[in-house]
């Protein structure tokens, strides 16, 4: 099984980077062929181009190999901290790259969308510091609506969950420790 996890969060001393090394862990010690990619540290280019829209201009060989990744994965874990309702602009521009029209979806002839990740699992993990209850009443949890409608499922997700951990600046190291064995399973559980 090929696992593959993603991560966007700038600071290597991160709770998201402590999730991602659970996920990568419990994933390679259970055999698993693991591809890893921080965002960040690999400096990926988020900004996509009009000629990479267009097919005017080759995709960068960088975004090409992480959507051959995404394609040949069984499992997807993608992992980040909620800021401002969103993903991180790496992680976002790795969307607008890495999902590419003709490869991981495509339009059928009427205009409906075809996904090519049907099959896979995904997990996407999430840190905030705004408690459930206020993100809920407050904001309605847009970050599930993007993870899981707009982006997984039209690409032909059925196997999705997210998991949002919270609130991080006022979490204690025992639940921190809870929540990395919480992952260890969320990964079993696919793998």
């Amino acid at each position: 099984m090929k696992v593959l996890v993603v991560i966007g969060h700038q600071n290597q001393g991160s709770y998201c980077h402590a999730l991602a090394a659970a996920a990568v862990e419990e994933a390679s010690s259970a055999g698993h062929e693991v591809i890893f990619h921080d965002l960040y540290a690999e400096n990926f280019d988020p900004i996509l181009t009009h000629g990479e829209i267009t097919g005017e201009t080759e995709s960068d060989p960088v975004a090409t190999r992480h959507c051959e990744e995404l394609l040949s994965a069984d499992v997807i874990v993608v992992v980040h901290p909620n800021w401002w309702g969103q993903p991180p602009a790496i992680l976002k521009g790795w969307v607008d790259r890495v999902f590419q029209n003709g490869k991981v979806y495509e339009f059928g002839e009427k205009g409906q969308v075809i996904g090519h990740l049907a099959g896979k699992a995904v997990r996407v993990l999430t840190t905030s510091n705004t408690p459930r209850d206020v993100e809920l009443a407050v904001y309605g949890d847009p970050l599930q609506n993007l993870w899981e409608t707009c982006i997984f499922q039209l690409c032909g997700v059925e196997n999705f969950k997210r998991r949002n951990f919270e609130s991080i600046i006022m979490s204690t190291q025992e639940e921190r420790e809870k929540w990395l064995a919480e992952v260890r399973e969320t990964v079993k559980e696919v793998c």
